[in-house]
């Protein structure tokens, strides 16, 4: 059993914990992944590890409670205890020879985005973080990303807070500028980092971006996390929980991708309203 160290509500539905598994803390780094389980008769979800204290073996996970699973782990409190927690799993984001990395988060996708942005920023590289959210109420880290970041840009799509608009106007914007990246990366919705894609392409900016597919054991074993990438005009099968889960965005084929990812969305709304209503009878 892992134990739950901290718990903190981010917004109305993304939740942070930290949990106490020293081994994880001890070997994770930004960009590899865990998966746990809430209890024995629970199914596995992957996380991505928001940062680790090596003091107190504690791992940070953040999450957004849009399944059974989620809602499930968010009735835990501090103090309480989870199942299993299994990591470190995938591969660390790769940084050698990167000085200036321009690092773009949407969303819940914001909690991969910032190990990442710190790590660039511990290493010496000059990073420009662009967060973007539905509206005011859904953001979350902004202080963790003002000071890990060079320059700070915060988007809202409703205008309800910082600039009104998308994180592919900024990116374009300095793009046009003249601003000199090494390398970007994404981290958000598909459709997202499609159009973040889309915007660097023409500038030739290498971009990287970080894939969340569905993910049952972890390991490659299964395939569920298998993801198409268009290499010298040939489609070639990748699995994300072994190869990734970064990967050269100019090579997904990212309307597979989005196709993949709703196959399930029905089933897990259904899971999600059911758990809750179990919660509310107990």
């Amino acid at each position: 059993m892992y134990k739950i160290l901290t718990k903190k509500r981010l917004n109305p539905t993304v939740t942070q914990m930290e949990i106490e598994a020293p081994l994880v803390a001890k070997k994770a780094k930004p960009g590899q992944f865990i998966i746990l389980r809430v209890d024995e008769d629970g199914e596995r979800i992957p996380l991505t590890v928001a940062g680790c204290n090596q003091a107190t073996g504690g791992v940070k996970i953040i999450f957004q409670i849009v399944g059974a699973t989620t809602e499930a782990l968010n009735h835990k409190e501090a103090g309480d205890s989870i199942q299993d927690f299994v990591g470190p799993l995938g591969v660390p984001t790769r940084t050698d020879g990167v000085k200036k990395v321009c690092v773009v988060g949407g969303g819940v996708g914001c909690a991969i985005a910032m190990p990442v942005a710190q790590e660039f920023h511990r290493l010496g590289a000059d990073v420009t973080s662009i967060i973007g959210f539905r509206n005011k109420d859904l953001l979350i880290l902004e202080d963790e990303f003002r000071a890990c970041s060079n320059k700070l840009i915060v988007m809202t799509d409703d205008g309800s807070y910082a600039r009104h608009g998308n994180v592919t106007v900024p990116l374009k914007e300095a793009l046009e500028a003249g601003e000199k990246f090494d390398l970007i990366i994404t981290i958000g919705p598909l459709i997202m980092m499609k159009f973040v894609v889309a915007t660097a392409r023409p500038f030739g900016v290498p971009v990287t971006v970080s894939m969340n597919p569905i993910m049952v054991d972890g390991t490659g074993m299964c395939g569920g996390c298998r993801v198409t990438l268009i290499q010298d005009g040939k489609p070639t099968t990748k699995f994300a929980c072994v190869d990734g889960p970064d990967f050269n965005g100019y090579e997904i084929d990212f309307d597979e991708a989005m196709s993949r990812g709703r196959i399930y969305f029905d089933f897990e709304r259904r899971a999600h309203e059911e758990t809750c209503n179990l919660f509310k009878l107990q």
